[in-house]
């Protein structure tokens, strides 16, 4: 089985992040990017398909700042290939049509059996990469997946719907699959593997031209978070600290009496 795992780079939310001189997007040249964890869950569920069938695992990301880490991270876990796709601005937010008519180029010339992408990204909530992407191939689809079980020519998906629900359907391949969780945490990769995938195993670069897609929201201004005061802190007995609080709740209206 030949299976892709679609990744995508997003600023550290461990950093503090700026906007840009004209406020439309964060500040890009002073934030490092890593990779998004839902796609390293994709990847690790990748990783095991290879552990019990022998899959052959290929990883493609766009030209995104520091993505050059991310896919030899992902070559020193295990997979056997990393393609970074080129011909578009690297430092610009990538909208989710764009990036998945990228994608679909690529894919439309390289045969696969079976897609993986997380279910969405910090930056891009809707979580709807893989219904565009199963859309634009012209083959089935699914996201929110927590399970997978391949066949011969299907795999069979778990899905978590609301309340904790599981429903499970079968998918004919070729197919895309929004990856939700894998079956276990991701795996690590030492440093020193990292290394050794640097110098043994050359990304693949491959440059993509699409006309770009329609642009159905624009953002025209973003804002950080209002500051507010700090915390005030309650210090007395029990009961005092219980006066208090009831004193502040009738004081906010949130309360009669």
């Amino acid at each position: 089985m030949k299976i892709v795992v679609a990744m995508r780079q997003l600023a550290d939310l461990v950093e503090e992040l700026e906007t840009n001189a004209d406020g439309t997007d964060i500040d890009r040249d002073f934030v490092k990017f890593v990779s998004n964890e839902w796609d390293e869950a994709a990847l690790e569920e990748a990783l095991c398909q290879k552990d019990d069938g022998g899959a052959e695992v290929t990883v493609v990301a766009l030209d995104e700042p520091d993505v050059d880490q991310t896919l030899y991270t992902a070559l020193a876990k295990g997979a056997d290939r990393a393609v970074k796709l080129t011909g578009h601005d690297p430092e610009a937010w990538i909208r989710t049509g764009n990036r998945a008519a990228i994608l679909a180029a690529w894919l439309e010339a390289n045969p696969f059996d079976l897609v993986l992408t997380g279910v969405q990204a910090a930056d891009d909530l809707d979580g709807q990469l893989a219904g565009v992407l199963g859309e634009r191939l012209g083959v089935r689809h699914a996201a929110v997946v927590v399970g997978l079980h391949p066949t011969a020519d299907s795999v069979q998906v778990e899905q978590e719907l609301g309340g904790g629900t599981l429903a499970v359907s079968t998918l004919q391949l070729p197919a895309v699959v929004g990856v939700q969780a894998a079956r276990q945490a991701p795996r690590y990769a030492s440093i020193t593997r990292i290394r050794q995938a640097q110098q043994s195993q050359p990304l693949d670069e491959v440059e993509v031209s699409i006309d770009a897609e329609p642009v159905a929201v624009t953002v025209r201004r973003m804002f950080p978070p209002e500051r507010r005061g700090g915390a005030e802190m309650l210090t007395g007995s029990a009961s005092e600290v219980a006066e208090k609080i009831a004193e502040l709740i009738k004081t906010k209206g949130l309360a009669r009496g």
